[in-house]
């Protein structure tokens, strides 16, 4: 093992190798909502090796959010998501750079981030609109993108894929995708997690306003049930694909 190695990443560094674990080091991500599914892929991220993580989220911390977001406890209620899980991050590895957005993503406000010069986007955003907005900019810029899709009423995490968006099969908010992306002309490829569970008995609502599907209006306003192993393995697997694409040599 080199002498140049980090030890907190020593492991790491015996399975993929010194020369992968510096890649990861040298790569960018932007990590888009920082929930259920995107702060486990930012833990995951920064556990990895990963030396420059950016992460964005408006929200505060909320009782609602403790059965299954990182960064939620009876200690953080109230305050700013990416604050106190960048704390957290920086906690695990304080030689990675962490910038911490406490602000929405949206076509307006999407320079501002410089989406361009990331080696890799990660979409774990709520609103569709906004999800649909950040899909197109990204892929414009030619970043490596990765997507999730619906991980609510869902209970088995074994279920949970990666596959092109195109190709997905038994997910709402992924057939809701490819609908708006028909829509605005988008004809790109992109791989996306997402579960073909869908539990029957529990009505699905889709942040999305004006939208609607064969069970009536989507609420833009009525939470889904969620559960933090489906939700977390969901991130586990989005922070295994940027993994996995540097191991490969494609960055």
């Amino acid at each position: 093992m080199s002498d140049t190695v980090n030890p907190l990443f020593e492991r790491l560094a015996m399975l993929a190798g010194s020369d992968v674990l510096e890649k990861l080091q040298r790569t960018k991500v932007l990590v888009f909502g920082v929930g259920g599914v995107g702060s486990w892929c930012a833990e995951a991220l920064v556990r990895s090796g990963v030396g420059k993580i950016c992460i964005v989220d408006s929200d505060t911390v909320c009782e609602s959010n403790v059965n299954r977001q990182l960064q939620a406890t009876s200690q953080t209620l109230g305050l700013v998501k990416v604050e106190v899980l960048k704390e957290r991050l920086l906690e695990i590895n304080p030689r990675c750079e962490v910038t911490a957005w406490g602000k929405v993503f949206s076509r307006e406000s999407a320079g501002e981030f410089n989406i361009e010069k990331a080696d890799y986007v990660i979409d774990a955003i709520d609103s569709l609109t906004h999800k649909l907005d950040l899909i197109e900019i990204s892929c414009a810029a030619g970043v490596s993108f990765f997507s999730s899709m619906g991980m609510a009423r869902k209970m088995d995490p074994t279920g949970i894929r990666a596959a092109n968006i195109w190709k997905t099969k038994g997910c709402p908010l992924a057939r809701q995708v490819r609908y708006g992306l028909r829509k605005r002309g988008f004809r790109g490829n992109f791989t996306v997690v997402y579960g073909e569970e869908c539990l029957d008995n529990i009505p699905v609502n889709i942040i999305a306003e004006g939208t609607s599907n064969d069970k009536g209006r989507l609420n833009k306003k009525m939470p889904n049930g969620s559960i933090v192993t489906v939700t977390a393995t969901a991130g586990m697997i989005l922070a295994s694909l940027i993994l996995r694409d540097v191991l490969a040599g494609r960055k």
